[in-house]
């Protein structure tokens, strides 16, 4: 499974961005596709996810305390990709911003789940 992550850039508190993970290979019919990022000199976060479920069509999203409300996950089946949707951006979510599969489908917040990683893609928040 190949991930590219793509939408970083440089926006000012307030405003808005969208990252794009397109996956390719084989997922299988169920899988997590999560949101991790990585601040400077921090630990790998869990941000979101969203578990699919392909024989039932059906797709739930999970979201950390620090975005919830701001931060929106979903999915096009037919590009295979996810986006995360991060509206009233804060200084603090400056990171780099990962895309990773799980194809488990379980401990979808937990890094050590995830079996394959995008390669990042930075985002900066300006005061």
């Amino acid at each position: 499974v190949q991930l590219q992550a793509s939408g970083g850039g440089l926006v000012q508190a307030g405003g808005s961005l969208r990252l794009s993970c397109a996956a390719s290979g084989r997922t299988g019919r169920s899988y997590t596709m999560g949101w991790f990022r990585q601040a400077p000199g921090k630990e790998r976060e869990f941000v979101s996810a969203i578990r699919w479920n392909g024989p039932w069509n059906t797709s739930v999203n999970d979201y950390s305390d620090s975005v919830k409300g701001r931060f929106t996950t979903s999915r096009d089946n037919a590009r295979n990709t996810v986006y995360l949707q991060m509206n009233g951006l804060k200084p603090e979510d400056t990171a780099v911003y990962y895309c990773a599969v799980n194809l488990a489908n379980y401990h979808i917040r937990s890094a050590t789940s995830y079996n394959y990683w995008g390669q990042g893609t930075l985002v900066t928040v300006s005061s």
